[in-house]
């Protein structure tokens, strides 16, 4: 298997990029809120958000803000973990989009911020779990940058889903616990 470059690590985070833009613009252009389209906590209508809701964004400013963390934990990811890194996204994607749907407070949640901490989160753990140079200087890295986030899982912010983050977290930690330490993949 040849080693994945910087260009082609970041072709997943940047196709969601692209996604979350075009369904920005379309909401603009056409005058259009397609908030109903993210997450209702335990209503049958709220399981398309599973999917839609991290394309979904409240404002240009939301975007901005989970497009860069998106792009760069996104293709870090790729970039040096590309064996998982397909399942790792998956994870942070559609596990905490199920977990948010099924303990989240009962409003609409959106935005792509709980794949980012679910990604961060992973980036952050995995390089401890799995104890190798390389992981554990990714780790720190994250750790400079990236560390704050914690405070995001705190219901501190009226309109934002801090249940996002928290579940992005733990299903981020989660992952790199099991991929770490459980399964011993060859990166």
């Amino acid at each position: 298997m040849r080693n994945k470059n910087l260009t082609d690590s970041l072709a997943v985070p940047f196709r969601l990029a692209l996604i979350m833009w075009s369904v920005y613009f379309t909401e603009i252009v056409f005058h259009l809120n397609l908030g109903f389209l993210g997450v209702w906590p335990r209503e049958y209508f709220g399981l398309i958000g599973i999917i839609t809701a991290p394309m979904i964004h409240g404002n240009s400013l939301h975007l901005l803000s989970n497009t860069i963390p998106l792009l760069f934990l996104g293709s870090t990811l790729f970039l040096f973990y590309q064996r998982i890194a397909g399942k790792v996204f998956f994870l942070c994607y559609i596990i905490t989009g199920m977990l948010v749907w099924l303990f989240g407070r009962p409003t609409f949640h959106i935005g792509a911020s709980g794949v980012i901490y679910g990604l961060a989160f992973f980036l952050i753990f995995f390089g401890f779990f799995r104890k190798d140079i390389r992981s554990l200087f990714i780790s720190i890295v994250m750790v400079i940058f990236y560390g704050g986030l914690i405070y995001g899982i705190l219901p501190n912010q009226a309109g934002i889903s801090w249940e996002s983050h928290l579940f992005g977290s733990l299903v981020g930690a989660t992952a790199a616990l099991y991929y770490g330490k459980v399964r011993k993949v060859s990166l």
